[in-house]
């Protein structure tokens, strides 16, 4: 088996520095069972395209905006259905990004070790833009849920602080998501299930 980690030597001049283990590719890409084996890997590592995605510090927009739809997706969901956060989808061997809010069936969750979902078993899945993760939140990500077969994508973008929410439907015969809305200061929706969230509401510490 292909080491996962190679050692790098200090870039510093100090003496007695420990060398640095930086993740080393193996042939071909990484695949989605390395990111549980890869050692001391940064919180909320993806795989796209068979290669690892750092994610940088969050920011309190994104903090709040998701914990605003997760609160709310657990009020609404359905007794069959299950709101996860900060969960990676194994959409392929090389692809497991990690939505910010999911919602699944609940025989998608198979216990308490559990690190990722499959596609057939997610019905929604919620990514919040930030400035690192614009171009894969707005293009590679959707088209990757959408090809193997989510239902239903909500993009969630800052405008002054505020929540917009772009709500997107699955065409079933081409594969691609369809807009169906865009929502400011209130969001509400019948599909996946009946949800009505008041996106005002974001900071409620300041109201």
């Amino acid at each position: 088996m292909e080491p996962l980690v190679t050692s790098v030597a200090p870039e510093s001049d100090v003496p007695d520095e420990p060398a640095q283990q930086w993740p080393c590719p193996p042939a071909g890409g990484y695949t989605a069972d390395h990111l549980d084996r890869l050692p001391n890997l940064p919180p909320h590592t993806e795989l796209i395209d068979g290669s690892l995605v750092f994610v940088h510090p969050q920011t309190a927009f994104h903090a709040r905006a998701m914990r605003l739809l997760e609160n709310h997706l657990l009020q609404a969901a359905p007794p069959e259905w299950e709101v996860a956060r900060q969960m990676t989808i194994t959409l392929g061997p090389r692809d497991r990004p990690e939505p910010d809010v999911l919602v699944v069936k609940s025989e998608g969750l198979m216990g308490p070790e559990q690190t990722a979902f499959q596609p057939k078993d997610v019905v929604l899945a919620i990514e919040v833009v930030s400035a690192d993760s614009e171009a894969r939140d707005r293009d590679t990500k959707p088209r990757k849920y959408a090809a193997a077969g989510i239902p239903h994508f909500w993009r969630v973008e800052s405008d002054g602080g505020l929540p917009v929410v772009y709500v997107f439907e699955l065409e079933p015969a081409t594969k691609a998501y369809v807009p169906t809305g865009i929502y400011r200061d209130q969001l509400k929706v019948g599909v996946p299930f009946t949800i009505d969230i008041d996106l005002t509401a974001i900071n409620p510490r300041q109201q």
